[in-house]
């Protein structure tokens, strides 16, 4: 793979995403403005904020992440972008490697900005530092972008695209431990959540939230999100077709 042609695609990209002000909104603002609800929703209710808030940290990033890449790539195939791409001598790893890049630089700035505006102007607490929950949100924003291209080669349309968001995220959102610990699940949902890539992400951030210490399975839970998003990106690459039909 030639980190040159994999650069000139990211850039590519972001040149892009500089003139889609409602791309950018949608993945800068929109999660920091859910952050500022989040709290004003739970107004003297400290406690139960922080034990909230630092999660959302991560899940925000990762719900908006899916979204807009997943349709983002979708675009690039619908309008024959992609289709004019592979006919140049460029892989499809380098290619997937320059979105990715992209889509990852897009993410970190985007945790980043809601992390801040969380420990800062709003107050949420954390037993661990407020560096770790932000790095691990930016790793969770990574995961709902390598995810996002994974699923845009199912979809054909933008709505179809759309439609992955209550067919892949929501039941993650349901089972990741979020609403409902998952030891007081049934034991088949408590099964089938293991092996749903959110579980880990929230884990993850719960387990900051809560402790100062880097566990074991602090570790564990960061080695899978990781492991999620590398077989996400080698699939995306498999699956990397020219164009939708």
């Amino acid at each position: 793979m030639s980190p040159a042609v994999a650069a000139a695609t990211a850039r590519r990209v972001l040149w892009q995403l500089r003139r889609d002000p409602r791309t950018v909104a949608l993945l800068l603002l929109v999660p920091c403005v859910l952050m500022t609800l989040m709290k004003y929703v739970l107004e003297g209710q400290e406690e139960t904020f922080d034990r909230v808030g630092v999660p959302l940290l991560g899940i925000f990033p990762f719900i908006s992440m899916f979204l807009v890449t997943s349709i983002t790539m979708l675009r690039e195939r619908t309008t024959g972008t992609l289709e004019r791409l592979m006919t140049m001598p460029i892989a499809k790893l380098e290619l997937l490697a320059g979105y990715a890049g992209a889509f990852a630089l897009m993410g970190a700035l985007q945790a980043a900005l809601v992390s801040l505006l969380g420990f800062g102007a709003l107050g949420l607490d954390s037993q661990s530092s407020a560096l770790l929950v932000g790095a691990i949100a930016v790793a969770n924003g990574l995961l709902g972008m390598a995810l996002g291209l994974f699923v845009s080669a199912f979809a054909r349309t933008e709505f179809q695209a759309v439609q992955f968001m209550p067919a892949f995220v929501l039941p993650q959102l349901l089972l990741c431990g979020l609403f409902v610990p998952r030891d007081r699940m049934a034991p088949a949902l408590e099964t089938a959540s293991a092996f749903l890539p959110l579980t880990y992400a929230y884990e993850a951030l719960e387990l900051v939230a809560t402790s100062n210490e880097v566990t074991e399975e602090l570790v564990a839970d960061l080695l899978a999100v990781g492991a999620f998003m590398a077989a996400a990106l080698v699939l995306g690459a498999l699956t990397l077709r020219r164009r939708t039909p």
